[in-house]
């Protein structure tokens, strides 16, 4: 998250002031690290973004949202269309 809010920084899309405070809410919620995460890293999230032409960065949000079967919330054109062809339904804001 928090590189993606400082390449908005960076690309002018948010400022700083922003940024911050959405880190500020990020830190308040509770975060879980999800353990399969490894394990899938170097199969089927590397398929995925060879499939779908992501970073395999980009590509383990991917997985991690089709294995958990829940949507996905992102920005980025490329990985918003690889969840859409790959079947996941929009995050409603």
């Amino acid at each position: 998250m928090a590189n993606g809010l400082q390449t908005a920084i960076r690309r002018k899309r948010i400022d700083a002031a922003y940024r911050d405070l959405a880190l500020s809410r990020l830190m308040a919620q509770r975060v879980a690290v999800d353990p399969e995460t490894d394990r899938h890293a170097w199969s089927a999230t590397v398929r995925l973004a060879e499939r779908h032409g992501l970073t395999v960065y980009d590509a383990s949000y991917l997985e991690l949202a089709l294995r958990l079967g829940l949507p996905l919330a992102t920005a980025d054109k490329a990985l918003k269309a690889a969840a859409e062809g790959a079947g996941l339904p929009p995050l409603k804001c």
